[in-house]
C-alpha cells in the first residue's frame, strides 16, 4: 500500500527495475519501501550510499542498535522490525531483542550501548537540546568524536527515509508476521504490517 502511485513490478523497466531487483536479491522479494521510490529511483540510489558512507566506519551491532533507537523515536514500525529482525538474527536472542526493542528491565546492552541508543533517540526527538554533557557522556563511555558523529549521522539520516516511507504510506511487509509474536509487537510502533502478500519479480520479464 502507498498513498501515491508506483510503477508495479510488471511494468518497471531501467532504473526501477534495477532497484526492485536488487532490493529482491537481497530479502527475497520486492518490499513495499522500494515501491515507494519507483517514481524517483535516483533518490534511493542516493540514500543508499549515504547509508553505505555512515555504516562505512561503524561497528554493524552499533548501526543497528542506534537505527532501532530512532525508529523507535520515530514511531516506524518499518525500520524497527527490519532492524530488529538483523539484532535477533546476528547479535541477540529473540527475548534479548525484546528486552531492548521494549526498554524492559534486564536488557543485555552494555552501558555504552544504552547510552548510546538514549543519545539517538535525543537526536531524533530534539536535536537542539542535545548538550556538550550528552556528548561527554558517550565519551566517557570510549567513544572518539568520530564515533559520536556516525551515532549522530545514523540516527538524522533514518530520520529522512523513516518519516519519508510514512508519509507515503508505505506498510510493514508482510513478511515480519514470520517474527516471534512478542518480538513483532514490540517492534510494531507505528503503522501495522501489510496484509497484502509479498510481491516478486518475473524473472522471465
Amino acid at each position: 500500500m502507498s498513498f501515491i502511485r508506483t510503477i508495479p513490478l510488471a511494468d518497471a523497466t531501467g532504473a526501477v527495475r534495477a532497484m526492485y531487483e536488487q532490493n529482491q536479491s537481497r530479502l527475497g522479494y520486492v518490499p513495499n519501501y522500494a515501491k515507494t521510490f519507483s517514481l524517483r529511483p535516483h533518490v534511493m540510489d542516493a540514500w543508499a550510499q549515504l547509508q553505505k558512507s555512515i555504516r562505512s566506519t561503524m561497528n554493524s551491532r552499533r548501526y543497528e542498535l542506534v537505527t532501532l533507537a530512532a525508529a523507535r523515536a520515530l514511531r516506524c514500525s518499518y525500520c524497527a522490525l527490519a532492524h530488529g529482525k538483523v539484532l535477533e538474527n546476528q547479535f541477540f536472542s529473540t527475548e534479548e531483542t525484546t528486552r531492548i526493542a521494549s526498554q524492559a528491565e534486564g536488557s543485555p546492552l552494555e552501558p555504552a550501548e544504552a547510552a548510546i541508543m538514549d543519545f539517538a533517540e535525543k537526536v531524533v526527538r530534539q536535536a537542539d537540546a542535545v548538550t556538550r554533557d550528552d556528548v561527554e557522556r558517550l565519551r566517557r563511555h570510549g567513544l572518539e568524536d568520530g564515533e559520536v558523529f556516525e551515532v549522530a549521522a545514523a540516527a538524522a539520516a533514518r530520520c529522512f527515509f523513516s518519516k519519508l516511507i510514512d508519509a507515503l504510506g508505505a506498510e510493514p511487509d508482510r513478511s515480519y508476521e514470520d517474527l516471534p509474536p512478542e518480538l513483532r509487537q514490540a517492534l510494531t510502533v507505528g503503522r501495522p504490517i501489510s496484509g497484502e502478500s509479498t510481491e516478486t519479480l518475473d524473472s522471465s520479464t
